[in-house]
């Protein structure tokens, strides 16, 4: 007996050890204020000077109020430009070009990949990008990472994951070149063929977590399949997706290179064009008709190390990338909607700011290309949460040298960032 009262007493004890660390993880960020020489008004394009944002519980209170309460900490920024927390929409924080990538599906586990996530999650999110939508990684791992990140175990941006990216058999998002039996996928894994296992594939990555839904209408580059543009999914398996997707209130994403299987996903319904590769003037029309956003992904056209690519993946990249640049420039200037995606991961993760400049250099204004991982970033996404600095709104925020409507690469020098009131990064 003696035993057991001192063994409820030990569990007692521990118990209330555990709720007392629960208690202190749960408290509310604290209330502060931010101070910065300019602030951007992304709505407006407006420049505003010395400006002073209200921080409280996690979200913004106020914004140039007539006064302070005494005592109230302030963090002055400096010289500093203060804009919303940029989103990227379209990361794979679990993927990289290193190592042996290639045999990576054969070699790894998704432990690997989500070990390699939470790196490449504190290196994004330290770059300012305080959202992002992650189209699609393996063994929901890239669902684990969000779980992860919105406990506090990792640091890292606000997740919206895809799950498993769908694909056809032998198409881009399947796991080819292997011997049969090795590496084989059905619908749970994302691999699809007829709309009957599209509903299962659809329906499985939602069961496990995921917040959007990405396809894989067309071929691709970093991948051994036939040819770059070819359309994979039929109009019927894309339209069996998006109808699924809607029907539990998410989104879908299309990976899309050639222009058959673009015009396919867009009248499909699909939310989102990635990639975009190869636009004509019926597809852009449409696309401005439905709504549809391009996420163009176009900084990596300039980035990516076409030496250091297999022989059959570097020709694949060398004849549509110039296409894909003149395509942009055609959408922007003919008023395509178009949101913030950088495909990082191709490249290092934590230069996704660098997409900016490269927006600029296909005819966007620096406050478009601004507006893209903001305002219109969150129309893509379908919240109202953040994306601006205004009462209300989630206080996820970033700061940057300099004045970036001036100069687009101030983007990529980011200073401070907040995420939930939480300063997680400054010089």
């Amino acid at each position: 007996m003696l035993f057991r009262r001192h063994s409820r007493l030990a569990w007692t004890l521990i118990l209330g050890w555990i709720l007392g660390c629960c208690a202190a993880y749960a408290s509310e960020p604290p209330r502060y204020a931010l101070r910065s020489a300019r602030m951007l008004d992304v709505d407006s394009g407006r420049i505003l000077e010395n400006v002073t944002v209200v921080i409280a519980g996690g979200r913004i209170e106020a914004v140039n109020p007539p006064g302070l309460p005494e005592g109230l900490e302030v963090v002055d920024l400096g010289d500093r430009t203060l804009l919303p927390g940029l989103m990227d929409l379209h990361t794979h924080l679990l993927y990289s070009l290193e190592g042996d990538w290639v045999h990576r599906a054969v070699k790894e586990s998704p432990a690997d990949a989500a070990l390699r996530g939470a790196r490449n999650a504190a290196v994004t999110l330290k770059a300012g990008f305080t959202t992002v939508r992650d189209v699609g990684g393996t063994g929901f791992a890239d669902i684990a990472l969000a779980r992860a990140i919105d406990g506090g175990t990792v640091e890292g941006p606000r997740m919206v994951p895809a799950g498993h990216s769908l694909g056809i058999t032998g198409g881009h998002c399947d796991t080819t070149g292997y011997a049969p039996g090795i590496a084989e996928e059905g619908p749970e894994e994302g691999t699809a063929d007829g709309p009957e296992q599209m509903l299962r594939a659809v329906r499985y990555q939602i069961k496990h977590g995921a917040k959007v839904i990405k396809i894989c209408a067309t071929a691709g580059v970093l991948s051994f399949e036939g040819p770059v543009g070819a359309q994979q999914f039929s109009y019927e398996e894309m339209a069996a997706a998006v109808e699924e997707a809607q029907r539990h209130g998410l989104k879908v994403a299309a990976h899309a290179h050639g222009a058959e299987g673009i015009l396919a996903a867009v009248k499909a319904g699909v939310s989102s064009i990635e990639h975009g590769s190869i636009l004509t003037d019926e597809i852009i029309a449409e696309m401005k008709r439905r709504g549809t956003y391009l996420v163009p992904t176009t900084y990596l056209a300039d980035a990516i190390d076409l030496s250091a690519l297999p022989a059959p993946i570097r020709a694949k990249a060398e004849w549509i990338l110039p296409r894909a640049k003149d395509s942009l420039r055609r959408a922007i200037a003919a008023g395509v909607p178009i949101a913030f995606g950088t495909d990082a991961g191709v490249y290092p993760h934590g230069l996704n700011a660098r997409e900016f400049a490269s927006l600029v250099d296909r005819g966007m204004t620096p406050l478009q290309a601004i507006q893209s991982a903001t305002i219109r970033a969150v129309d893509l996404l379908g919240v109202d949460d953040r994306g601006v600095i205004a009462p209300g709104k989630l206080a996820d925020l970033v700061a940057v040298a300099g004045n970036p409507l001036d100069d687009i690469t101030q983007m990529s020098e980011v200073r401070y960032v907040v995420l939930g009131g939480e300063l997680v990064h400054r010089p």
